[in-house]
């Protein structure tokens, strides 16, 4: 039985604002942080792109964006919408453009695809980007066999309120001793600084500083856990 422990630490929302891509490159350059999720609709994709290409080790897939949705005052209001997500015309479309965007900024195709917000869990975006990831023989996130989700390095619960400490180097090194055998994916948020009209801004720079911390470093090592990207893992996404 193979036992080995791989791991992918993907930074979501690269390209979002120059904050976030300098933590995600620092988490990247003195932590361990190995793949990213460029959001290309924004002017800082631009910088964030140019960055990957300087970091060839840091594998870089396409966060879809279709909008935002944030949680006041006993309900979910939205910040911004993209396209209906209700439409699947304007769905597909828009997906399309972002990829084609992505491959302008990038100059290849992305190594995985997900989507802000994990909008791709419902129809019909869900079947759109299952059929995008089987076309580019890349891995959808929640929906490739081959790879693992966690979600649960993260600040906030489901309805924003803040979780002290869940962002902590602590708790990062307790995820990384409870991974089970094969390929998993750590979703993070990092970011340098507060550059953001968001909600999720703090523990934006927490999760920074866990990520660069020496002891998480030297957890993965002596866990013998693997670090690596996506690059060279076929889909079989649906």
């Amino acid at each position: 039985m193979n036992d080995t422990r791989s791991l992918i630490i993907n930074a979501d929302d690269f390209g979002l604002s120059p904050g976030v891509d300098e933590g995600v490159i620092v988490a990247h350059e003195r932590g361990i942080v190995s793949s990213a999720s460029l959001m290309v609709r924004w002017p800082a994709a631009v910088e964030a792109a140019l960055s990957a290409r300087d970091h060839p080790e840091l594998g870089l897939g396409l966060h879809i964006d279709l909008g935002e949705q944030e949680y006041r005052d006993g309900a979910w209001l939205c910040v911004y919408q993209v396209v209906d997500l209700k439409d699947q015309s304007a769905v597909a479309d828009e997906v399309a453009r972002q990829l084609d965007a992505f491959r302008r900024l990038v100059g290849r195709n992305p190594t995985h695809l997900d989507s802000h917000q994990h909008v791709h869990r419902k129809e019909p975006v869900k079947s759109i980007l299952i059929e995008r990831a089987r076309a580019l023989a890349v891995p959808l996130r929640h929906f490739s066999p081959s790879v693992g989700y966690r979600g649960d390095f993260y600040g906030q619960t489901a309805t924003g309120v803040a979780l002290p400490g869940a962002v902590s180097a602590e708790r990062l090194i307790a995820v990384l001793k409870s991974l089970t055998p094969g390929i998993t994916e750590l979703g993070c948020h990092p970011g340098l600084r507060c550059d953001l009209v968001s909600n999720y801004n703090r523990e934006r720079a927490e999760e920074g500083k866990a990520l660069c911390d020496p002891r998480v470093r030297e957890t993965v090592a002596a866990e013998g856990i693997i670090l690596r990207n996506f690059s060279g893992l076929l889909s079989r996404a649906g």
